[in-house]
């Protein structure tokens, strides 16, 4: 039933009252009905639970109005208007652009992101220079989106531009039509992109068509604006309070950096390295309570899973395990695969179990990765930089920025554990994002998965880490 007119029924029964303001209909139903997408960028329904940018903005909201969320995912963008347009829903979080044709059909609310529309790509196809060297060639493009509307007013500029509107599926499937050579061009925001380059290496930016369009969330025209405005007034303060950057960093923050060789030879290496080592990887998993693969992501950031390597400080093994880390967790040799693998996975875990409890995932992971690194008692004092500063000690996104200055003398002169190479935890923590969600990606149509964290992630040249070490008090 349409939520939006299920007042009018008042009207049936022969009275002409008005129906109420939307956000009255909300409260008084006790639900915020929201139209979503499936995808990355929005919402995800995964086996750990939902998730997604617009998903943990909207619920925020529903809390804030002290109402259930009720997600409705469609499969494509090109379905998210028309079915708040027909009254299904309250409002659409769908990364939406807020372009003047949408503006014909709905009203939106205050936004909270800027994107790049970005024309992608295969390197090798010949990459063009201007938009003239695009005519001819395939374009294929999602139905119903702002692409659409900016492919149409390049077309009156150039009039022999042309391409092909799909309704049925999402900007990932295209990327990888394009990625597998079956289209020329498609296009993307750059949030999208920015994450499914990943999967896809060999896809580049082309052209950028659009600078800077405005994201928002979209409600209906004829349903007042209480809502709306309601709305607006969450997002300025979520903003305000810092709480809308750490969404952004949860889901964007790692995609900062991109190493097209990196990416190749970590799928090279999936394919040709990892399957001798993923039972023991699994088994220990098990054991410690982690993701195999988050493990499996940690030792290829130590090591690029080679059980004989060995760094130029003596750190050795598939997990490059200090001889003090390997006699603190009873290990004889930490060469052996299965000994290495095993005593990393313990050490993370003791690693996760010394974060605070007022940390919350997915920060309580990423904090424990940079402890594994760096040591826990720098990550302490980091915690404690974060508190001089007015942060959030559990939010990684301020303790990223404060490793660093554990290097600077103004800031190591005044904590307990001294002098760190700060940087090296933050670069150390995004590559293992990077490297956790391409085997997520690669694994996820295997039915025995078991999950224990769900982290986004992106990929960075392996900086030289200093391995794993137990901190002397």
């Amino acid at each position: 039933m349409r939520l939006i007119l299920y007042i009018s029924l008042a009207a049936l029964l022969g009275t002409c009252s008005t129906p109420p303001p939307l956000l009255d209909q909300v409260l008084e139903l006790g639900e915020l009905r929201v139209v979503t997408r499936d995808s990355p960028t929005a919402y995800v329904d995964s086996p750990d639970g939902p998730s997604g940018p617009e998903y943990d903005l909207v619920k925020a909201f529903a809390d804030d109005l002290g109402v259930e969320l009720v997600i409705e995912p469609v499969q494509s963008v090109s379905e998210v208007l028309p079915r708040l347009i027909e009254g299904e829903a309250h409002m659409a979080a769908a990364g939406l652009s807020t372009t003047p044709s949408r503006r014909d059909f709905v009203n939106f609310g205050h936004p909270y992101e800027m994107v790049d529309m970005h024309l992608v790509y295969k390197l090798g196809t010949g990459k063009p220079r201007s938009l003239e060297e695009v005519i001819g060639r395939t374009i294929e493009v999602v139905a119903g989106t702002s692409h659409v509307d900016t492919l149409v007013a390049l077309q009156q500029l150039h009039p022999e531009l042309t391409w092909t509107e799909n309704a049925d599926v999402e900007v990932a499937t295209l990327l990888a039509k394009v990625a597998a050579g079956d289209v020329d061009f498609t296009i993307a925001d750059s949030t999208e992109f920015s994450i499914q380059r990943h999967f896809y290496p060999d896809l580049r930016v082309a052209l950028d068509l659009e600078l800077g369009d405005h994201l928002a969330w979209a409600f209906p025209r004829d349903a007042g604006d209480t809502l709306l405005e309601r709305a607006d007034d969450f997002m300025i303060e979520f903003e305000r309070e810092g709480l809308l950057a750490k969404v952004k960093d949860r889901y964007y923050g790692h995609t900062r950096k991109f190493d097209y060789v990196g990416t190749r030879n970590f799928i090279r290496h999936y394919e040709s390295r990892l399957p001798r080592y993923r039972a023991m990887f699994e088994e220990a998993a098990a054991q410690w309570g982690v993701d195999w693969r988050l493990l499996a992501a940690i030792a290829y950031q130590e090591s690029h899973w080679r059980a004989g390597a060995v760094s130029p400080t003596g750190v050795r093994g598939i997990m490059m395990l200090t001889e003090d880390t390997a006699r603190y967790l009873g290990i004889d040799d930490r060469v052996d695969p299965r000994n290495s693998i095993f005593g990393g996975a313990q050490y993370f875990a003791r690693q996760t179990e010394r974060v605070a409890d007022s940390v919350e995932e997915p920060d309580r992971t990423w904090m424990a990765l940079a402890a594994y690194n760096v040591g826990f008692n720098h990550v302490k004092d980091a915690r404690q930089i974060v508190e001089w500063q007015g942060g959030d000690p559990d939010a990684w996104i301020d303790i990223s920025k404060a490793l660093p200055l554990l290097a600077q003398r103004e800031w190591y002169s005044r904590v307990p554990f001294g002098y760190a190479r700060g940087w090296e935890p933050v670069l150390y923590v995004n590559n293992i994002r990077a490297y956790y969600n391409i085997l997520q990606w690669l694994t996820a149509s295997e039915e025995e998965q078991t999950r224990e964290f769900d982290i986004p992630g992106d990929i960075a040249p392996p900086p030289e880490q200093k391995p794993a070490e137990v901190e002397r008090t």
